[in-house]
């Protein structure tokens, strides 16, 4: 009871910090180092993480390189070098800690994917800078600063280049370019991931407002392998307010067959370009992304939380990468930056909605693997295509081999068929369907075909597997797995028919006789041997959705009224089912109420980031954000994905709100109000 307690009064802190704020902003007044977990400024492909300390970010995180390293013996996502890094001296005395300084206040600007830090230093100065992962370009990233006198000082700012532990045989390298218009000086590195796979390579310059000839006068330093900085004094008088940025790149070789040339050419595109251009395109490009928006009346708090949401997964994901999304997004290292079901079930749904583009970057991430997951049925046994539970670079298995998950969690295979259908009823792309969407359904489904024990009418059982509710290990008749692989059969053979194409007459014969048990009095069993016991997480409430093997409204409400208690301490999504499924059910007080449980005991100061569970201190939990996203769109929006497009439910909205509207919906743009 005392631990449930506190857990309430820390959560009511989170929230009263939250309080008073624009439902695009979110501010941390009181900065404390032993209680942050920072907020990220990305763009899709680089994500910085704030810090606790003065011109710092926590970690710098590339999306698309990956390497062996540290957990579980498989690849991991890697750090690249921290090329936004600064620090400042006022009149010699260097700002190193919150404490020295004054209303020290960072804002995290969502509309337009900014972190300003701003504080005084005494009768000094004032200070602020804002940190962008410039939208428009994607290795690019900005760092913009402004400092006021309030008397005669003198400033000394660096831009230091610092390479993370885990990177090996670091090169640095100092650069002059030198023409009649302009001076760039280039502080660039370069460094081997951690078995030498990769070449990792960033580069950065400041960027003066003085005219050519009357800018600054720059230093380079060379501290030691891992670090080296560029510097510049410039004397202020009492009133003055001076303005500089920094901007850098970084890329490597996963990215480009020369890295350290690219990141230097790229670091000098941005420069030329100017801070004016270089934001006005990060702007325009984060208001385009916002025209794909959920707004609620009657109810700030709820939107502010929503549009943080939201702003995570447009943060983490971009078109035309063909990357996937981990359930981290680009938050830090957290589960090695792997793909898992997280993408396909619970972040891709909502993408696939707000931003149809970034969504077949993800789908096109599964497509260009299917060689390797050909390749993992045959080293199984079956035929078709199984995907692996972890997926990275390759397409092969990178779970760990302790987690029992890799080698039979397998309904991954069939949410990555359901992801490729479901782009397709979408889109109703029919060449994309034909060359990518079909190879996709016609592998998955042979490998369901193959992978079924064929022991009589209603018995083609689905044996040994990881439940999607992971404490279930190791059993049979799984109520999801089974029912995720009955509609991967079904949409291969519907995209047959579509294609003109004759489908495989077994796979309906298979669809016809794989099992979803039932305990006598017909609540769903999630497997063959369950008997009642806590679980982790969202299993047979699945059923109803995302996969609408379970239509019966009275079926789905004995389901829910059974497993909604059992849930253990697992990850937030589940609870953005119970608010789905309460919605459709036309009872939305008890859909708010499992909404707000999904998320608010998992928020984490000073921004309420959430993390994976109420008691685990793991943010950002993008899974969870894309499984509320879900809820607003599929729940309290009533939006449905069905084979004639994007279709509307008729649902009732919690007492607290007074609207909701949804903008920006498919590739037409369509707006949904429900009132």
């Amino acid at each position: 009871m005392l631990r449930r307690l506190s857990l309430l009064c820390f959560v009511f802190l989170v929230l009263q910090s939250l309080i008073a704020q624009d439902v695009w902003t979110i501010k941390a007044s009181a900065i404390n180092p032993s209680n942050y977990f920072g907020e990220t400024v990305a763009n899709g492909m680089v994500g910085i993480v704030s810090s606790p300390e003065p011109f710092k970010v926590k970690d710098v995180v590339l999306n698309g390189a990956f390497d062996l390293y540290g957990r579980g013996r498989v690849s991991n996502i890697l750090k690249t070098f921290n090329f936004v890094n600064m620090y400042l001296d006022v009149d010699g005395a260097r700002i190193e800690n919150f404490s020295q300084v004054q209303n020290a206040q960072q804002v995290l600007d969502m509309k337009h994917a900014s972190m300003t830090t701003s504080f005084s230093i005494g009768e000094k100065a004032t200070v602020s800078y804002s940190h962008y992962a410039l939208r428009h370009l994607p290795y690019t990233a900005l760092v913009d600063v402004t400092i006021t006198a309030k008397k005669d000082i003198e400033i000394t700012p660096a831009s230091v280049m610092e390479a993370p532990d885990m990177l090996k045989d670091v090169q640095n390298y100092y650069n002059e370019i030198d023409r009649p218009h302009v001076r760039i000086s280039l502080l660039t590195s370069t460094a081997k991931s951690p078995t030498g796979k990769l070449l990792m390579a960033a580069s950065n310059s400041f960027l003066f407002d003085e005219p050519h000839g009357s800018e600054p006068s720059v230093i380079h330093e060379m501290w030691d392998n891992n670090m080296h900085l560029l510097k510049f004094r410039k004397k202020l008088k009492a009133g003055q307010t001076y303005h500089f940025a920094v901007v850098g790149s970084a890329i490597t070789s996963a990215h480009d067959d020369d890295p350290l040339n690219e990141a230097e050419r790229l670091t000098l595109f941005a420069t030329l370009e100017g801070r004016n251009r270089l934001l006005q395109f990060h702007n325009k490009a984060w208001d385009e992304l916002w025209k794909s928006d959920i707004v609620i009346q009657g109810d700030d708090a709820t939107q502010r939380e929503v549009h943080s949401m939201l702003y995570h997964l447009y943060s983490f994901a971009r078109a035309g990468t063909a990357y996937s999304l981990s359930p981290m997004g680009l938050s830090g290292l957290g589960y090695n930056g792997h793909a898992f079901w997280d993408t396909e079930i619970w972040m891709y749904p909502s993408l696939l909605l707000l931003q149809p583009k970034i969504a077949e970057s993800l789908i096109e991430y599964r497509y260009q693997r299917l060689q390797a997951a050909r390749h993992n049925a045959f080293a199984h046994g079956y035929r078709g295509a199984m995907y692996p539970w972890e997926s990275a670079a390759s397409g092969n298995e990178e779970t760990p081999v302790w987690a029992l998950s890799g080698p039979f969690e397998h309904h991954i295979t069939a949410d990555v068929a359901i992801a490729a259908w479901n782009y397709y009823v979408v889109t109703k792309d029919k060449e994309w369907l034909r060359e990518k969407g079909y190879p996709i359904l016609k592998e998955t489904a042979d490998f369901w075909a193959s992978r079924v024990e064929r022991n009589g009418p209603g018995k083609y059982d689905i044996k040994n597997v990881v439940a999607a509710d992971e404490w279930a290990e190791n059993i049979d008749n799984n109520a999801y797995t089974n029912a995720a692989a009955k509609a991967n059969l079904k949409y291969a053979t519907d995209a047959a028919k579509l294609l003109s194409i004759t489908p495989d007459s077994d796979w309906m014969n298979v669809f016809n006789n794989i099992p979803i048990l039932k305990f006598p009095d017909g609540v769903t069993k999630e497997h063959a041997t369950y008997k009642g016991e806590k679980i982790k997480q969202g299993d047979v409430n699945l059923l109803a959705y995302p996969l609408k093997e379970i239509t019966d409204a009275a079926a789905i409400k004995k389901d829910l009224e059974y497993y909604e208690p059992r849930v253990g301490e697992g990850p937030a999504m589940t609870h953005a089912i119970f608010a789905i499924l309460y919605s459709r059910l036309g009872i939305p007080d008890k859909a708010y109420k499992a909404f707000k449980a999904g998320y608010t005991p998992n928020m984490r100061p000073p921004f309420g980031v959430i993390a994976e569970t109420a008691t685990g201190n793991n943010p950002y939990f993008s899974t969870g954000a894309g499984g509320m996203i879900q809820a607003m769109l599929n729940g309290f929006g009533g939006l449905e994905i069905t084979t004639d497009g994007i279709t509307q439910l008729k649902t009732k909205l919690p007492s607290e709100w007074k609207s909701l509207q949804l903008t920006g919906i498919g590739l037409e743009k369509k707006t949904y109000t429900v009132k």
